[in-house]
């Protein structure tokens, strides 16, 4: 059996974690990998996190399974905070072991409806995206979403990706912070693509996974309601490792709007199906830190404080990184300042992304994405002057050439 496989190359990104943990030179820089830092490079347990498991250790009592939906305290609790204006009658949900497992049991459960139907992934998108929809056997469909000459969504190549849809297709969207560029679609767009998912008969995948990073709370999915409002049917997949810190505990959800009762529950028991024969229980403990978070006023403002000075922090980051940079005529990076949530892209290539790593222990995905999060402020000022001069050395060699 051995013989017959083959070798699978790694993924670029883990092996760009490995390579940061190995270099040993004290002044290198991960904007890398996808995890808020705070002002000392740590990624924190939040102090609402940290009592909730205070709280949980005194008072749990059993450590048997939680059975295939989850905690439903759980599920209740999160789709009260991300699609708090939506029809409960309409929707059903699920623990899942972070949205990742989320997004593959959408997979599945699209592959179940229809298995011949195609995906829509707007480029760049994050890398796993088309991995997890692939390995559903779905077909996937792919269009340009960012125009990197005018750092904005790329309208035109979108629209027109979408208009080219057939009846029954999926697309995927992301509910606000989009990974990797940081540029999310206006209100406008969100009504656009609601006329069009009508027109077209397309069903919506949103994935939300920084939730409270880019606007705030109230404001971040306020777009996604109104849009949820205007549709059918769509699939949901929500991720707690962010927005509660809770990286390692895989804490995630799926939900699914119908267009009734009975709609939502044979998608259910589809979900259940799904669930039983790919990993069966979901674990309980970060569910558990969330509900716990979010049914104690207490908690739930602490934790909401915290969250604000992340979101406040990385804004105050990209301010500093602009401010940095000046006016060089080497690249333009004011639009950093108007990118949501932790990731922005920068317009380098492969050559410079590899001369900052190999020079200057500068890490960043091979896209130029970087994680503004990972940037502490003594950082901010040398990777300003660094980039600088790698892209001024770039433009000399040009002009002798």
């Amino acid at each position: 059996m051995l013989e017959r496989l083959e070798q699978v190359p790694s993924d670029p990104l883990i092996e760009l974690i490995g390579e940061y943990k190995r270099d040993l030179r004290d002044n290198k820089i991960d904007l890398g990998v996808g995890v808020y830092r705070d002002h000392l490079g740590n990624t924190p347990v939040m102090q609402a996190v940290k009592q909730a498991e205070q709280e949980i250790l005194s008072s749990q009592i059993s450590k048997s399974y939680l059975g295939l939906a989850g905690d439903p305290e759980f599920v209740e609790a999160l789709r009260e905070l991300t699609f708090k204006n939506t029809d409960t009658a309409r929707f059903t949900g699920l623990q899942t072991p972070g949205s990742s497992a989320a997004l593959r049991v959408a997979g599945d459960l699209i592959k179940l409806s229809n298995a011949d139907a195609k995906i829509w992934i707007g480029l760049p998108c994050w890398a796993n995206h088309i991995p997890l929809f692939s390995r559903a056997g779905l077909k996937i469909e792919t269009y340009n979403y960012y125009d990197a000459s005018k750092n904005q969504v790329d309208r035109a190549s979108t629209f027109s990706a979408l208009n080219s849809a057939d009846a029954g297709d999926f697309i995927l969207l992301q509910g606000c912070c989009h990974n990797p560029t940081g540029t999310d679609f206006s209100s406008n767009d969100w009504h656009q693509l609601a006329d069009l998912c009508l027109e077209k008969g397309l069903t919506p995948i949103i994935d939300i996974a920084y939730h409270g990073f880019g606007d705030g709370l109230d404001v971040d999915l306020a777009n996604v309601h109104q849009f949820l409002a205007s549709i059918p049917e769509a699939i949901l997949t929500v991720s707690c490792s962010k927005s509660f810190g809770l990286y390692r505990e895989r804490t995630g959800a799926i939900y699914i709007q119908g267009k009734n009762t009975k709609a939502t529950n044979r998608a259910r028991s589809n979900l259940l199906s799904i669930a039983r024969t790919s990993y069966s229980m979901p674990p309980d403990h970060g569910a558990a830190i969330v509900r716990t978070i979010l049914n104690q006023s207490n908690l739930r403002m602490m934790w909401q404080n915290e969250l604000e000075n992340m979101r406040l922090g990385i804004i105050a980051t990209r301010k500093a990184l602009v401010n940095s940079w000046g006016n060089d005529d080497a690249l333009d990076i004011s639009y950093l300042n108007n990118d949501k949530g932790m990731f922005s892209l920068l317009p380098l290539n492969s050559t410079q992304i590899s001369k900052l790593k190999l020079d200057h222990a500068i890490y960043m995905a091979g896209n130029g994405r970087i994680n503004i999060a990972g940037l502490q402020g003594r950082d901010v000022e040398r990777f300003a002057s660094t980039l600088l001069t790698v892209l001024s050395n770039d433009t000399e060699k040009l002009k002798c050439g």
